[in-house]
């Protein structure tokens, strides 16, 4: 085996060991890392928690005194910052790590570039690159709150063979089958939030909590212009176990308002004239929360109003094998759309498998030039 391929191989197992930390870690980075000796792999460890040691602490520990004269192979640069943890580099140094191989230099402003050098400084040899699109893959979420400080917005619905979301009445329950479902309630478990428009809300009376419960504990946010979500909801009677946002309007009536937060839900005015601009104010708002990756699970107007605003990042998508009809049954994605079939945008190396009796298809969406 070349070097080359030996570098590739153990990167990518430290990408494996990086991706056990996704729900638990937001809103940092998954990291995994592989230490190597001269008679073979000495340590493993992952970023397994928020606040938690990081993945290079993790595999030092594990490898003790083995660690000296080994290679530590991160997919991500490691830190030179005391922030919950100390920092990262002074570790592999006072291991006498000898060459450090990171998949992507880390654009968080307090290490970018910095980490690296300082290892190199102490004369540890450092490569970087190496596997860089699949560690870029790994952490896009991550990457996105950096770069634009709003959250990875997943797309989630749940559709018949007619493309259709719900009946002309508008009931819903249930298109797909528990599998499906309980893929659905896993994706909700690994969140910060799950966002819904008021005629979801309404209509269907959701919890829209995951059930068994994940890794977190998503925020309900619901896009609520005029803030009249009502007190018998599930929504608004549980916001005292789980907390929801109204993303309300600034016409919204001070009584509503008060009615909702006396009722333990967090009312928050998303200014705008426009629901494109409101729904603007509010990304912005949860990326200044930190909330890291956003589940949008309806209705047809808001999904339709984030994919014009060329918003959404990822879909998950359920197609049961049923058809429903009807021109006043709702389509997943309303809102204006499309013109132009050139300008169609595909998913980025979708995932098509059966759950139960329905196909279930995923995806990251390649965004517009």
């Amino acid at each position: 085996m070349s070097q080359d391929e030996f570098d590739l191989w153990h990167i990518g197992r430290a990408l494996e060991l990086a991706a056990r930390g996704q729900g638990y870690v937001e809103p940092n980075p998954m990291v995994g890392c592989v230490l190597v000796g001269p008679d073979g792999v000495v340590g493993e460890g992952w970023h397994q928690r928020f606040g938690g040691d990081h993945a290079e602490i993790e595999a030092l520990r594990v490898a003790g005194p083995r660690a000296r004269g080994a290679t530590a192979y991160v997919t991500l640069e490691p830190c030179c910052h005391t922030g919950k943890t100390p920092p990262c580099t002074q570790s592999l140094i006072a291991a006498e790590i000898s060459r450090v191989v990171a998949a992507m230099q880390d654009p968080f402003a307090a290490v970018s570039g910095q980490g690296l050098a300082e290892l190199s400084a102490a004369g540890i040899e450092v490569d970087v690159g190496v596997l860089e699109d699949a560690a870029r893959s790994l952490n896009a979420p991550y990457l996105k709150l950096l770069a634009v400080a709003r959250p990875w917005l997943i797309a989630k619905w749940a559709m018949s063979l007619d493309g259709k979301i719900a009946t002309h009445t508008g009931e819903s329950r249930w298109i797909t089958g528990p599998a499906a479902r309980q893929i659905g309630h896993q994706l909700r478990g690994r969140v910060d939030g799950i966002l819904v428009g008021r005629g979801t809300a309404s209509i269907d009376d959701p919890r829209l909590t995951a059930r068994p419960p994940g890794p977190r504990r998503a925020t309900r946010i619901i896009a609520d212009t005029r803030a009249t979500l009502a007190s018998e909801s599930q929504l608004v009677r549980t916001a005292y176990d789980t907390p929801v946002l109204i993303a309300a309007g600034s016409d919204a009536s001070s009584a509503d308002r008060q009615r909702l937060t006396d009722a333990g839900c967090e009312v928050f005015i998303c200014d705008g004239a426009t629901q494109a601009a409101r729904l603007a104010a509010l990304l912005d708002e949860l990326g200044r929360r930190r909330m890291t990756n956003i589940l949008v699970e309806g209705g047809s107007q808001l999904l339709g109003s984030l994919w014009d605003a060329d918003a959404i990042d990822e879909v998950h998508v359920f197609i049961a094998p049923k058809l429903i009809g009807g021109s006043g049954a709702p389509a997943p994605i309303g809102a204006q759309g499309l013109s132009k079939m050139a300008d169609v945008l595909p998913l980025v190396e979708p995932k098509t498998q059966f759950v139960g009796d329905d196909i279930y298809i995923s995806g990251r969406i390649a965004h517009r030039p």
